[in-house]
């Protein structure tokens, strides 16, 4: 969409998009005021039972498996129990509570933002789909929602605790506490929390008329204009309540600094404790405020530093990566000749970025058809699938080797093709530059692309890569890996230890994936498609070696009867003896 230029023309796209706007505002809320109570309903008390249900298992596992924790020394472990006990004792207030604010915003957003998402580009038959999109499909995601919250709770809680249970620690020395330094810690973090607290709500206060003011300024200014936010359809309703909420944000963020704030302060036992000093902690808590007042700056896109002296708080110097600081090409000048690039432009860059879901589906895609010429090739059984089913998950060559196996895959494709990022099969590319921004996604995609640099430095042969691909797929399952008689062991023992150690990082990292919220959904809907493709196949073998087996029948009946109802030519040819002449 063109964005128009001048005051008339603006003005003109403002009067012609309001109405517009209103009336799908209007039927979005209509829609979202239906909904919102059954899907309420569903969400607060799904999630409210399962909080309910589990939570006296959640307290004894937890309890259990810090007990058991070989990475922990016996006062930490103490100390631990009684920290976990507080969070224990206040999950069920804040997981009930936050899942009645979550079904009611789900309720009331999700028909809105489907109503203004209709009437995007390309969509077909907008006013019937305004009015359809978000009825049923809120109903049905909210049971999502809760089948997924199910599984977090269920399974991805106990298995990442067992899996803190039975880690070894990794120089084999156990983290403990020392006590002597506890007082100072407690006495510093307390101190920090008194000064950081008021001077954090001082600086919030201060600055929340100019954020007030220069929100509502850039809103109307893109609403008028119909660029950043308005200039998508699916943001159109974010964009519009901004506007109107505004107030409510700068609100809310004063009140998310204070509560932040008790945080921050605190940090400063943690500072004292790993550097052991207490001048330290308090050269943090002076520091903790630079960062804070630099930060709001920042994002108020206002005079970048601070007011604040910042003292040095480690005693190794920060890198200039890890500072909240504009970085230092952000203060050079422009080149000449190149202006700001436009809103407009930027935002539709951003909207090229893939989405971690985006991301997720794809791994789904790989493994279906990998499981699938897995399932047919014979090392993936229906054994394997029953156990999985049985054990909830149990089967590791399932929910751990066969996403393994597919990010091998990628990454070896990726190392082939000397891409810089990760190489989709459907050639889509991820690099830094598109991948998802949210920090979780970063602790899997740099890794990664460590171990592709790794596949890329060791110039695997055709039998090392089959190898490689039985140790992600089969783990420490010698008798499977033999089943499986592709690819032989390397002779040089360093080679096979430096494959073997990839295999590992790549089983550990598909672990981790696992425990996603919605991973267990869709790998059970993968596992079930994958069920479906061998017994498919069982089904194919069987009747064609019947109609093979009755061919066979057929035709040995046919040669009988032939032999039964008359002679052959053979027998014909033959002269006919007579008995007599015997005699």
């Amino acid at each position: 969409m063109e964005i128009p230029k001048g005051f008339c023309a603006s003005l003109k796209s403002f009067l012609y998009f309001l109405p517009f706007f209103l009336g799908l505002l209007f039927l979005g809320i209509i829609k979202g005021l239906i909904f919102c109570l059954p899907v309420w309903v569903i969400m607060a008390i799904g999630n409210s039972a399962v909080i309910i249900g589990l939570w006296p298992a959640h307290v004894v596992w937890t309890h259990y498996c810090i007990a058991r924790a070989k990475q922990l020394g016996p006062l930490l472990k103490i100390a631990l129990c009684i920290c976990v006990s507080v969070l224990l004792v206040l999950w069920p207030i804040v997981g009930i509570a936050g899942s009645i604010l979550v079904g009611a915003g789900y309720g009331l957003l999700r028909p809105l933002i489907c109503t203004f998402e209709a009437v995007g580009e390309g969509k077909i038959d907008q006013f019937y789909h305004c009015v359809v999109d978000g009825t049923w499909s809120t109903i049905t995601g909210c049971f999502i929602i809760v089948r997924d919250f199910t599984d977090v709770c269920f399974f991805s809680y106990f298995f990442i605790m067992d899996d803190l249970s039975h880690q070894e620690p990794p120089s084999g020395i156990r983290h403990e506490i020392r006590l002597f330094r506890l007082i100072g810690c407690i006495i510093i973090g307390l101190l920090g929390i008194l000064v950081d607290m008021p001077l954090v709500l001082l600086i919030a206060l201060y600055k929340s008329p100019y954020m007030l003011f220069k929100g509502w300024h850039r809103l109307v200014h893109d609403l008028i204009g119909r660029e950043g936010p308005f200039l998508e359809t699916a943001c159109v309703p974010f964009a519009g309540l901004a506007i109107l909420l505004w107030p409510s944000v700068v609100i809310g963020a004063i009140l998310s600094s204070i509560f932040f704030s008790f945080f921050l302060g605190l940090f400063a036992a943690v500072v004292t404790y790993q550097e052991s000093s207490a001048c330290f902690g308090l050269a943090y808590i002076m520091s903790a405020i630079s960062l804070y007042d630099e930060y709001t700056n920042d994002v108020l896109d206002m005079r970048e530093g601070s007011c604040f002296p910042r003292p040095q708080y480690r005693k190794k110097k920060p890198s200039l990566s890890g500072s909240l600081s504009r970085p230092a090409s952000f203060m050079k000048e422009k080149p000449e000749g190149r202006g700001p690039p436009l809103r407009a432009q930027s935002f539709r860059d951003s909207m090229v970025e893939l989405k971690p879901l985006e991301v997720l589906d794809h791994i789904f895609v790989e493994c279906k058809r990998h499981g699938e010429n897995l399932a047919l090739g014979g090392p993936i059984t229906m054994k394997d699938i029953e156990q999985w089913r049985s054990n909830n998950g149990g089967n590791r060559i399932l929910s751990i080797g066969l996403p393994a196996y597919c990010i091998f895959q990628g990454l070896l494709r990726s190392a082939k093709a000397n891409s810089p990022g990760f190489l989709l099969s459907d050639k889509t590319e991820i690099t830094t530059t598109n991948k998802p921004r949210e920090k979780l996604f970063d602790w899997f995609f740099d890794p990664l692309m460590i171990i592709k640099e790794q596949i890329k430095a060791q110039r695997l042969s055709e039998a090392e890569e089959d190898y490689l691909n039985k140790l992600v797929l089969f783990g420490g399952e010698s008798e499977r890996m033999k089943d499986w008689n592709i690819g032989s062991p390397p002779e040089s023992e360093i080679k096979r230890a430096e494959i073997e150690a990839l295999a590992r990082r790549l089983r550990g990292i598909s672990k981790s994936i696992s425990r996603f919220p919605t991973f267990r959904r869709r790998f059970e809907n993968l596992v079930n498609s994958l069920a479906e493709e061998i017994e498919t196949r069982n089904e194919r073998s069987v009747s064609s070696s019947r109609s093979r087996s009755i061919v066979r029948r057929l035709s040995s009946l046919k040669s009988f009867g032939s032999r039964k109802l008359g002679p052959s030519k053979e027998e014909e040819a033959q002269p006919v003896v007579n008995s007599s002449e015997i005699v």
